[in-house]
């Protein structure tokens, strides 16, 4: 097996791996010294020299560079690439896995006119686009979470490759300064890649073209711009449409290994004499290939292992990030978009590598078995690797080593469960009707206060509902009087985010849609029949407390119920509506003595169509179902959608101790719908399916247009509070493209 090194300069575009890396690195990096600032500081003024005489202007230099702050956890990282350090069957297998290798072929399906268009201008299949996509950013899951200007600028004064990372940092200002990209939020891989195909700076600005004909190159936001960025690259390194990469083939017994190497290459004539044959047999003819053509044997793993007879468009890919096991991930994730079944055979290990699926079920497994290591998110950290190792000792194993394989999984999979308390039900605080809440209801349903002078700010009705309507730059929102309910969200240039009901019933029936406030408990956990439904407040007159404009447009709201008499906690609600929506529920306990409460924003949200979505973020949670009277705590395995075996076509669970991030996918309308939440310890997942709408007179057929993700606490999470104190809940919306 020939030695593999690190490649002598940093490959242009970075991985995927080395982000993985660099987000658990990161959690090491130590507090930055005031010296270190300063030299940091120092540094940087010494580059603006560099950057005028680059084009980049006085003012630009300053404004982008105004404030960085270097993270020196980025150093540790010039020397641990996951390429290098990790054994190929386990690096192939996260990469090329079931999951990427159906994701891969669905979007050839959806981006079939452009990926054709694109193929047509630069020769390279789409096959092989798509696996670069998919390998590098998991086709734009996965950019990279660190602010990119920072990342760049310190290893630009500090570390050991110090001046190409300088010449990286100048051509990302030169970007910026030109308007190509936007600072803010541009974040990517610790080297400085970023994008759909993680492109260096220099690259982009070498590399990147306008895709969809906009006059930009934005291979952040536009995915014509980052695949035929991507095939502009690759027919630039060399590629040769119409020829494969390679071949996997089979090796004579007592085969000499020594004259295997990309760079050892022979005429397939030479290869055939040597009695090298394709895998599958035959003979060594690869379709598409002069029958003089030369060729390198690639043996990654030793003479024991998968080989590899390879061709000039190999080259082209390993051009793109200098890794034997890189350039093999995206040769063979095309191979398998294109319909192969894979490497056939068999890695020299009796542990082989596993997926992100077969990871998930393992932390699905683990977790089952009492292991706290947070949700089964296919990512394998250190609390994974504990609890791996904890199982390994139980069953007696004299290597515990933590890894993620084949073996622990199978062991697993059959090994006895391990019995696990019940999930409590703590009730909430017993609340009685407040005295003056039924006089209130009776109120008028528009507002009681005069409207603040707020440009794009006004009054309206929506389905005859008195409303607040707000216009800003980015987007358009109206909110109810009536339980001061956020009824839709319109980003500009998109469809509302929110589903209101167009057979909603006439006040004071709750409005059906929107995102009705439940408080201060939901459903009527820890109550009795002698208060309404999900708390006091969603059926009341609200009040507009305040309201601003900020200098980008962006209107903030505060609003509040009326006061409910006995009632020892106090309510406020605060609205940003921009580029995102940010919803916060600020509870403050007034009173004297502690209480507990639930609470939940219902956020119905709207769908194409219901059973087609799928909703990221709850693989690995514990939920309790309703359906079950909340009776068995059950674990999440992969995405909620409603097409659960289990339980199809409907759903009501809460899930506990969520994360705080979701993703809901929806191919109908083609967007996903992003849902982050603070002081929120709960997901309610909701719909009632056919039956249930059935029996629902503002609902009917309407289940298919929505799917209720509710930013909750409820269920065993409850929120105590003490005389005083004060409790956030809050959410951030914001929609993106499919």
């Amino acid at each position: 097996m020939p030695a593999r090194r690190p490649p002598a300069r940093l490959p242009a575009i970075h991985r995927l791996g080395l982000r993985l890396a660099g987000i658990a690195l990161a959690l090491l990096a130590s507090t930055t010294s005031a010296a270190a600032q300063d030299s940091f500081d120092r540094c940087l003024a010494t580059l603006q020299p560099q950057a005028l005489k680059q084009g980049i202007s006085a003012t630009g230099f300053s404004r982008l560079t105004a404030g960085l702050t270097p993270d020196l956890s980025v150093l540790p990282l010039l020397d641990a690439q996951p390429e290098f350090t990790t054994p190929l069957w386990d690096y192939l297998a996260a990469l090329v896995d079931s999951q990427r290798v159906d994701d891969g072929r669905a979007l050839l399906v959806q981006h079939r006119d452009l990926l054709d268009r694109v193929s047509a201008q630069y020769g390279v299949d789409p096959a092989t686009i798509v696996a670069v996509w998919g390998v590098e950013s998991d086709y734009g899951r996965v950019f990279g979470k660190r602010p990119l200007l920072q990342s760049l600028a310190t290893l630009s004064c500090n570390g050991r490759r110090q001046p190409f990372f300088r010449g990286e940092l100048l051509a990302l200002l030169k970007l910026l300064d030109a308007g190509d990209l936007q600072a803010d939020g541009l974040t990517g891989s610790w080297a400085g890649a970023f994008g759909h195909t993680q492109f260096m700076p220099s690259t982009y600005a070498r590399i990147a073209v306008d895709g969809d004909g906009d006059g930009r190159r934005d291979l952040v936001a536009s995915i014509p711009d980052a695949l035929a960025s991507t095939a502009n690259y690759l027919a630039k390194a060399g590629w040769r449409t119409g020829q494969p990469w390679g071949i996997e083939v089979t090796l004579p017994p007592g085969f000499n290994a020594a004259v295997a190497g990309r760079t050892r290459r022979q005429p397939l004539a030479s290869w055939r004499a040597l009695g090298i044959v394709p895998v599958g047999g035959g003979a060594l003819a690869p379709a598409g290939l002069p029958a003089d053509s030369n060729a390198a044997l690639l043996l990654p793993t030793g003479a024991n292992g998968p080989a590899w007879l390879v061709f000039r468009n190999y080259d082209a890919i390993y051009a793109y990030n200098a890794a034997e096991s890189y350039a093999l991930a995206i040769a063979t994730l095309a191979d398998r978009l294109r319909g192969g079944s894979g490497t056939v055979a068999a890695w020299p290990t009796d542990d082989p590598g596993i997926g992100r699926r077969e990871r998930r079920e393992l932390q699905t497994l683990l977790l089952a078995r009492g292991h706290d290591i947070g949700a089964a998110d296919g990512m394998v950290g250190t609390a994974t690797r504990r609890a791996i190792q904890v199982e390994q000792q139980r069953l007696g194993w004299t290597t515990t080593d933590g890894r993620a394989g084949q073996r622990i999984l199978t062991a697993l999979r059959s090994a006895p469960p391990i019995k696990t308390p019940s999930t409590a039900m703590p009730a909430s605080t017993v609340f009685t009707l407040p005295p003056n809440h039924a006089r209130l209801m009776q109120s008028p349903a528009g507002p009681s206060a005069a409207l603040p002078k707020v440009d794009g700010l006004s009054l309206g009705t929506v389905q005859g509902f008195p409303a607040w309507k707000v216009e800003t730059p980015f987007a358009t929102a109206a909110i109810a009087v009536f339980g001061g309910q956020l009824l839709s969200y319109v980003p500009k240039g998109g469809q509302d985010v929110l589903w209101l009901s167009p057979t909603a019933q006439a006040l004071p029936t709750p409005i059906r849609g929107g995102s009705p406030v439940c408080w201060p408990y939901f459903g009527r956990q820890g109550q009795g029949t002698d208060v309404p439904s999900h708390g006091f407040v969603r059926t009341l007159p609200w009040t507009l407390k305040d309201a601003r404009r900020d200098a980008d447009g962006t209107v903030v709201l505060t609003l509040a119920p009326p006061t409910l008499d006995s009632l020892g906690l106090r309510l406020q609600m605060e609205l940003r509506i921009g580029r995102t929506l940010e919803q916060r529920l600020v509870t403050e306990n007034t009173g004297g003595q502690p209480v507990s409460f639930t609470q939940a924003l219902h956020n119905y949200v709207r769908v194409g169509d219901a059973t087609r979505v799928d909703v990221q973020g709850l693989d690995g949670l514990t939920y309790l179902d309703k359906f079950e009277d909340y009776a068995t705590p059950r674990v999440q395995q992969g995405d909620w959608n409603l097409r659960d075996p289990r339980d199809p076509g409907r759903s009501d669970r809460i899930y506990t101790q969520a994360g705080g991030h979701y993703i809901l996918k929806d191919p109908t309308l083609k967007r996903r719908i992003e849902i982050s939440t603070q002081g929120s310890r709960t997901l309610v997942a909701w719909n009632p399916g056919e039956a249930g709408a059935a029996k629902m007179a503002d609902v009917g057929s309407g289940w298919r247009n929505y799917v209720c993700l509710e930013a909750a606490n409820a269920g065993p999470d409850v929120v105590t509070l003490a005389p005083g104190a004060r409790h956030v809940l809050q959410q951030t919306l914001r929609l993106l493209p499919l």
